[in-house]
């Protein structure tokens, strides 16, 4: 095939693929925070609904959705057992049923406390440097807006 890109000898070696690299560095980042989790009772999805609700709550359904490009049916699990474990509340809105705002409780703000010594966890353990760290992200927002972009159909956050 001609290109103008240059991919190297072998363009399908494993080792030199994106995919592979994201695939194997999300299951082994998400691993770390399992055990850090645990105590918090959150999965690493639950997790990340929390972090979006610490920034601001409450928010709509759709929001949410947006921030953590989920859809509804997806959320919808998570945020009943989050609702059980006493960290958020759902509320109908009154002028219209089919609309749900999720809010923090008492008990999920003050979780914010226990999970703020998370990313230092997470980065200690890692072992790389904060900077590089940062790097990476930005890296990778890059790759999440482009794909966006392209309005490609991606594998569900939340499964």
């Amino acid at each position: 095939m001609s290109s103008s890109v240059d991919l190297g000898e072998d363009p399908l070696a494993l080792e030199r693929q994106v995919c592979f690299a994201l695939s194997v560095a999300s299951r082994n980042v998400i691993g770390l925070y399992r055990p850090l989790l645990k105590p918090l009772g959150l999965t690493h999805p639950q997790y990340l609904v929390m972090l979006a609700l610490w920034e601001e709550s409450p928010q709509s359904i759709k929001q949410l959705g947006a921030s953590l490009r989920a859809d509804s049916a997806a959320l919808s699990p998570m945020l009943k057992r989050l609702e059980s474990l006493g960290y958020v509340t759902r509320t109908r809105n009154s002028a219209d049923e089919r609309l749900l705002a999720v809010g923090l409780t008492e008990k999920g703000k003050k979780l914010r406390e226990m999970a703020e010594r998370i990313p230092y966890q997470v980065v200690e353990k890692l072992g790389i440097d904060v900077a590089d760290l940062e790097k990476l992200r930005v890296a990778l927002t890059k790759v999440i807006a482009a794909s966006e972009e392209l309005d490609i159909e991606s594998a569900p956050l939340f499964e």
